[in-house]
């Protein structure tokens, strides 16, 4: 099992940066590698068990991925990655968490996931995810803000 895990500051309060992400249909807007975003059939977006379908930026296909629990107390939320997409990831599950740091009023950010690699290649997916998906994805969520 690859386990990634990446964290940083974020410069504005939890609240805010709760408020942008806990919005599951929503990714498109702030994460680069997302757009097109719908929730599927039956589900209301944030409500646990929705799915999100989202085309990739690059245009190498679609993902789907399923809210597991979110919780507003914790600001936090799980999701899981459905077969059948672009990227070769089995049993993906990831979590964000979103933490005050109380004496500057920022925002301490967490995003993991555990996964295996269909194709084998443990160390560049672990890098790719850590690096790319998360850490991009956190530069443009504070990126976000300043548009």
């Amino acid at each position: 099992m690859i386990y990634a895990y990446s964290s940083t500051v974020i410069s504005l309060p939890v609240e805010k940066v709760w408020n942008r992400v806990r919005d599951f249909n929503g990714l498109p807007n702030w994460h680069p590698a997302a757009t097109d975003s719908h929730i599927e059939d039956g589900y209301a977006n944030g409500e646990v068990g929705c799915v999100r379908n989202f085309a990739l930026t690059d245009g190498s296909g679609r993902i789907r991925e399923t809210l597991l629990a979110l919780s507003n107390v914790e600001r936090s939320l799980v999701y899981d990655m459905l077969p059948g997409g672009p990227l070769p990831f089995v049993n993906y599950v990831a979590k964000m968490k979103f933490s005050s740091i109380t004496d500057c009023n920022e925002t301490f950010a967490e995003w993991s996931a555990d996964f295996d690699a269909a194709d084998g290649d443990s160390t560049k997916w672990k890098e790719f995810v850590a690096n790319d998906v998360f850490l991009g994805g956190f530069r443009a969520l504070q990126a976000s803000f300043d548009e």
